[in-house]
């Protein structure tokens, strides 16, 4: 599923409207998988079945949980040749939930 999002809460609407595309894709190796969120022109490279780098990603913690994100700083490519690679698919990073905890001194 592909959001668009840009216009609202008092930003500029119109031809300077910066208009920003957002997917969550399901991303893996063989140690787990993780949603991956793919912004503006990292929606149009994320295919399934596809083998992508993504260089420099980070992760973002949303409602408790991981997320996979290539910022600016990052990269995200498309591998030009098949790969054999098995998907640990039984071992789901995005799905554990974690909480903020104070230690206090």
């Amino acid at each position: 599923m592909v959001m668009q999002r840009g216009g609202g809460g008092g930003r500029p609407s119109g031809p300077q409207a910066r208009q920003m595309r957002i997917a969550e894709c399901l991303v893996g190796d063989e140690t787990g998988i993780i949603i991956f969120t793919a912004r503006n022109d990292q929606v149009d490279l994320m295919k399934e079945g596809k083998i992508v780098t993504l260089r420099n990603a980070k992760i973002d913690m949303y409602k408790g949980s991981m997320r996979l994100a290539v910022d600016r700083w990052g990269r995200v490519e498309v591998a030009e040749e098949a790969a054999d690679i098995t998907v640990k698919e039984d071992n789901n990073l995005s799905l554990i939930e974690y909480e903020l905890v104070s230690v206090e001194a």
